[in-house]
């Protein structure tokens, strides 16, 4: 007999509401939810396999541990024990450094994901964190920290209001939006242009969204951020210039105008490929337009000067006004935030506070750059251990990071490794332990870290639509023992990780004189919580705590979990309003225009004025039915043109001899791939497109569907060296490769160059 349940799709960042059909305890169908209060029965080709990726007979049901060389089936007993065995005399003997955590992007889209890991890694007081932030978004959280005083004040474009949108480096019509949770994305860029509006992409791409754009501009790639300084040079040369309400909230003005003044158009064109009048009038309409958000994802971020350029985003949208109002770009408030405290200088936000041991690239946000991470394990220094223990939870840095072979070898060496994965890839094969997590069906959810990034203020969580399997574990009892395995405290109640958390949340609030517990017994407190499970408590507290929330009844109309789920299809917040000072945290309390660590990074910039890079260069993609290496395995969401191809301008082609279809090896500077060519208007001349998440060739995988078309790992071709300073991003967009077409030997069938 079927049934229906709500769920929230947890398999990209657009978090839209979904109906599920249910039959047993499998889920037979997916479709919107016509009554979410966010995605109005929006659905991608992802959500409507939500059947597929949850049923996927791939998925691992119950821990493996290794023994006698080689991973074997084993009880949660026996694999918390391994756990504890493994991690803790190494932490005994080498120090808690010695002991890395390695975090990938699925935990944005779990529950457990969310609450756990900064538990771990306190526990553990370990240094040696690196996480999937470091190969795609860093640059943004650097700059918004710099500017604001808080790395995860990131504001995100009014889509619903605005009159012109400028979109760099961003496809959200495969991407579903990225820092900018929107469902219907598309939907909602058709409505800007139906209502009069302008959308300009910038993309040396012709993306699904740059054709449906007013104006594309195929830039050179890596040149972002000498566009943005040259649109920021013309507004103030051409006294455009105009911060309306902003104008208090700000300072550095006269100090960024003179920052800036080389970068003039003309100065920035050779290197840019856009023509100086265009930047002109690039610049001309940003300031004439009514309302106008500029918006830069991954293109502007894995690049050379990622964080220059996601800091003059904020610098455009500020120097137009455009920052913090309705039509512009607004900082969201999730129901789940802490409690807002007053508007004041805070602490700020600080870089370099520690250094990776091998090659001293500063930390940022807590974080190492994920290209670290093979050399902190695989080389001695006189300076502290190597990484010589790893938890990597929901991550496959060998697909995910630069140089995957030299990491899938320092994997190999490590004393012991655990990772929380559904599936045996190219990066659990490594590990002495594997701890599978249910699949989504069998899950609670609620998007803390989406929610913050959301176009629109709501709340919605799901319990879960099936229930557990006999013999699996919740993700958050496994995230929980792990935690207490690792920290030296295991065989305790896994129950104990979530009243350690409450405790310290209440005892601080209680203590804090803007909070709405302020004075009151945190005891008490914690008692009034409700909820089936820890994680559900805790998130009772959040709700109660955050800016939405009831105060434990200070405010008797605002949220708690039972009124959370007295609305299954969630709770509409409103629209995203002002919120200027609240936010800020820099120590003036005003937005910081020119921070000393941008201003200290632009005379690199400038000298880019002067580099012109021959030959061909490299950029990615994605696809909508594909998020990173997760869906390679889910056959309804691979084929067609979801494929690993090298997208290349048939101008190229003909010029290298490649034919569309044949075999082009690509190398670079970490290791070369081969892969089929497919010949392309929609690259721009001396560009190469691979897409990001393939190379399912290696062994002992368990992923009968994606070995089948494994593609390459694009992320080979780099060796890991490139990376933006500041935040420590990897360089993995405008990075040059040879090409050369080859030839499949009839005899032999292999491979060989074309001469």
């Amino acid at each position: 007999m079927s049934r229906t349940a709500l769920r929230i799709c947890p398999l990209c960042e657009a978090t839209c509401g979904l109906t599920l059909t249910i039959e047993g305890t499998r889920v037979t169908g997916a479709r919107g939810d016509r009554d979410d209060v966010f995605s109005e029965g929006f659905i991608c080709p992802k959500g409507a396999s939500f059947g597929a990726v949850d049923g996927d007979p791939d998925r691992l049901r119950t821990p493996l541990v290794r023994t006698d060389g080689e991973l074997r089936e084993a009880t949660w007993q026996e694999a918390f024990d391994a756990v504890a065995a493994g991690i803790r005399p190494v932490v005994e003997r080498y120090g808690a450094h010695s002991v890395g955590v390695v975090l990938g992007n699925p935990n944005v889209h779990t529950l457990a994901g969310a609450l756990y890991p900064p538990v771990l890694v306190a526990g553990l007081g370990t240094r040696s964190l690196f996480t999937a932030s470091t190969v795609d978004q860093m640059p943004k959280h650097v700059s918004s920290g710099l500017l604001y005083g808080d790395a995860h004040a990131i504001p995100v474009p009014d889509l619903d209001h605005t009159d012109h949108l400028l979109l760099i480096g961003a496809n959200p019509l495969e991407s579903n939006g990225s820092l900018c949770t929107a469902p219907d994305f598309p939907g909602k860029l058709k409505a800007l242009r139906a209502r009069g509006g302008t959308l300009t992409v910038i993309d040396p791409r012709r993306t699904r969204t740059a054709k449906l754009a007013d104006r594309h501009l195929a830039i050179r790639p890596g040149t972002d951020a000498l566009l943005l300084a040259a649109m920021t040079h013309v507004l103030f040369a051409e006294d455009l210039v105009d911060l309306g309400d902003l104008t208090p909230h700000v300072q550095g003005v006269p100090e960024l105008q003179d920052a800036v003044r080389h970068f003039t158009p003309e100065a920035v064109t050779a290197a840019c490929d856009i023509d100086a009048g265009v930047i002109r009038a690039l610049a001309r309409e940003l300031a004439a337009a009514p309302t106008a958000a500029v918006y830069a994802r991954i293109g502007s971020c894995t690049v050379p000067y990622g964080t220059l350029a996601s800091w003059l985003v904020d610098v455009l949208n500020i120097l137009t006004g455009n920052l913090d109002r309705p039509g512009g770009a607004l900082f969201p408030q999730a129901a789940t935030d802490k409690t807002p405290r007053p508007a004041g200088p805070g602490r700020g936000f600080r870089l370099a506070r520690w250094h990776s041991r091998v090659s001293k690239h500063p930390e940022a946000k807590g974080e190492l750059p994920l290209s670290a991470l093979a050399e902190e394990i695989d080389t001695a220094t006189p300076e502290g251990e190597p990484v010589r223990a790893l938890i990597a939870v929901a991550a496959n840095p060998v697909l995910s990071a630069p140089d995957g072979d030299r990491l899938d070898k320092a994997l190999h060496s490590l004393d012991f490794m655990v990772s929380v994965d559904p599936y045996l890839n190219e990066t659990s094969r490594h590990a002495h332990v594997v701890l599978p997590p249910p699949p989504p069906s069998q899950s609670a959810h609620h998007d803390f870290a989406l929610n913050a990034f959301a176009v629109r203020n709501q709340v919605r969580y799901s319990r879960p639509a099936v229930p557990l399997e006999p013999g699996r574990m919740s993700e958050s009892e496994i995230l929980a023992r792990l935690t207490l395995a690792a920290t030296g405290t295991h065989g305790a109640d896994p129950a104990a990780v979530d009243a350690m958390v409450v405790q310290q949340t209440l005892g601080k609030a209680v203590k804090e004189p803007h909070s709405p517990v302020y004075g009151q017994d945190p005891r008490t407190l914690a008692d009034r919580l409700t909820g089936e499970s820890g994680p559900e408590r805790r998130l009772d507290m959040m709700l109660r705590l955050g800016p939405y929330g009831d105060g434990f009844g200070l405010r008797p109309d605002g949220l708690t979990l039972e009124k959370v789920l007295a609305h299954p299809h969630g709770i509409d917040l409103g629209p995203l309003r002002p919120r200027l000072p609240q936010p800020l945290k820099t120590g003036s309390g005003k937005i910081e225009l020119l921070p000393q660590p941008i201003a200290d990074d632009l005379p690199r910039l400038r000298r880019a004025l002067d580099e012109r890079p021959g030959g061909i260069v490299l950029v990615g993609r994605r696809h909508l039915r594909s998020n990173n290496s997760w869906m390679h395995n889910v056959p309804a969401l691979t084929g067609g043109t979801n494929r690993c191809t090298l997208h290349i301008h048939p101008a190229d082609a003909e010029r290298l001899g490649v034919r569309d279809g044949a075999a082009v090896r690509l190398k670079g500077s970490g290791g070369e791939v081969t892969a089929p060519a497919e010949v392309t208007d929609a690259v721009r001349p001396g560009v190469v497109s691979l897409p990001h998440g393939w190379g399912h060739d290696r062994p002992a995988t368990r992923m009968s569907h994606a070995v089948k078309d494994p593609g390459v790992n694009v992320n080979q071709l780099l060796d890991g060296s490139l990376l933006d300073p500041l935040s420590g991003n990897a360089v993995l967009n405008g990075v040059p490769v040879e090409i050369s077409a080859v030839k499949i030997s009839a005899v032999t069938e292999k491979l060989t160059p074309l001469t």
